[in-house]
Parts: C-alpha cells; sequence; structure tokens
C-alpha cells in the first residue's frame, strides 16, 4: 500500500537523488553503501566501465537510466548510439541534465520496459543497473531486454535481491510502502530467468544484497 505524498518515480522521489549522489561521490556514498547496505558501491562503478569500452558506431540501451548514473562509463566523443530510457519523464530530464554536464551525447527515449518499442536485437549492450527490484514484471522485463539485444550482445545490470539482510529489510519495506519497488528477485531466479531468456556466460557476482550480472546473448538460431 502506496504512502501518500511521498510520490513514485514519476514524480522524482527524493531517493532518486539520494541513490545519485551517492553514486557520484564514491568516498561518502560508498561509505554509506557500505555501512547502510553492506555492498559494495565500487561494484557498480566497475561495471559501467563496460560502456566506455564500446567502439564507435555501438548502440547501447540504459534503461531505466534513473538520474544518469550510468553515464559515468560514457566518453566525450565515443561516436556510440547512447539510448537513455525510463517511464518516468522527471528521471530523463535529469538523465539529460548529467549528460549535459558530462559533455556526452544521449538520446531520450520515454518506454515501458514490459514492452519496448525497439526492434529485435537493435543493441550491442543493454543496461539495466538498480532496475530488476523496480519492475512490476522482472521476468517480464528480463525477456524484452533480451529481445532487443543482438546475438552475441551484452546485457549488464544490476539488482537488489530479495533477502534475509537485515540491513536490506528496512529498504526494502519503505520502498514498496512508496511505490518505487516491485515484487522483486531472488539469487535463484536471476540466473533462471537469464538463461530462459536466451543468455549464456552469466556472471552475477553479489555484494550484499546487490547482485551484479552480466551475460552474452545467445543466437536464436544456434539452438
Amino acid at each position: 500500500m502506496r504512502i501518500p505524498g511521498l510520490g513514485a518515480w514519476e514524480d522524482d522521489p527524493a531517493w532518486a537523488s539520494i541513490y545519485d549522489w551517492t553514486v557520484e561521490h564514491p568516498r561518502l556514498g560508498g561509505a554509506l553503501w557500505r555501512f547502510g547496505l553492506g555492498s559494495d558501491l565500487g561494484e557498480l562503478h566497475r561495471a559501467t566501465d563496460e560502456i566506455g569500452r564500446q567502439p564507435a558506431g555501438a548502440s547501447i540501451l540504459d534503461i531505466p537510466c534513473g538520474g544518469g548514473v550510468a553515464l559515468r562509463g560514457l566518453r566525450p566523443g565515443q561516436g556510440v548510439r547512447y539510448v537513455a530510457a525510463d517511464i518516468s519523464q522527471a528521471m530523463l530530464d535529469r538523465t539529460m541534465h548529467a549528460a549535459g554536464v558530462r559533455g556526452v551525447e544521449v538520446e531520450p527515449v520515454i518506454a515501458d520496459v514490459g514492452a519496448l518499442q525497439f526492434d529485435d536485437g537493435e543493441f550491442d549492450l543493454v543496461l539495466s543497473f538498480t532496475g530488476l527490484h523496480c519492475f512490476p514484471n522482472p521476468e517480464k522485463a528480463v525477456h524484452e531486454l533480451a529481445r532487443v539485444a543482438r546475438p552475441g550482445g551484452v546485457l549488464s545490470g544490476s539488482a537488489l535481491l530479495k533477502s534475509h539482510s537485515l540491513r536490506a529489510i528496512p529498504l526494502m519495506v519503505a520502498g514498496r510502502l512508496m511505490d518505487l519497488l516491485g515484487p522483486g528477485v531472488t539469487a535463484d531466479e536471476l540466473p533462471a530467468w537469464l538463461n530462459e531468456a536466451g543468455f549464456t556466460d552469466i556472471v552475477i557476482r553479489q555484494s550484499g544484497p546487490m547482485a551484479y550480472f552480466r551475460a552474452v546473448r545467445r543466437d536464436p538460431e544456434s539452438r
């Protein structure tokens, strides 16, 4: 049940600003992640490095882009197509501001991860950082992310796992009350969903209740 007045993602909740600030301030933000969540913020920073390794001409989808924290991995003049997608215009506005500050080119798109408007195999790299636990149907979202990734393309992201960790419980309860979190995903469901959606070479690193995943899209014709 949602607590009136606290807002959902469409309302640019205070939590979004706090999250962005922690990611952009590794020393203090990292301490908050470590002591408040029991997780290493450096894992997120290292995951975004893959963006900067994409060659000119590559297509990247970032959903949900949120406030644009993944842009830290994008290099000015890199020559890639970077699509920042989110269901919230407020989040897209924040991403475009971050892009301007960083001097990088971004294509903003309103999109629902449950029914993406992009073509099959349109992207070389698909990003979904801190997203799966927010989606109302995370399993369906994984299949849509797989659909728009080209064969041989990469999906990289992170998710707050359903956990019995005492540190994570207050965050998850508050998130659901504020209508910010969906049903979530367990440590067993995540690799199973990725495999069923057509991914291989699945690597999952867990840092406290946060899981960082990377997987390669199989060629459907090779099955």
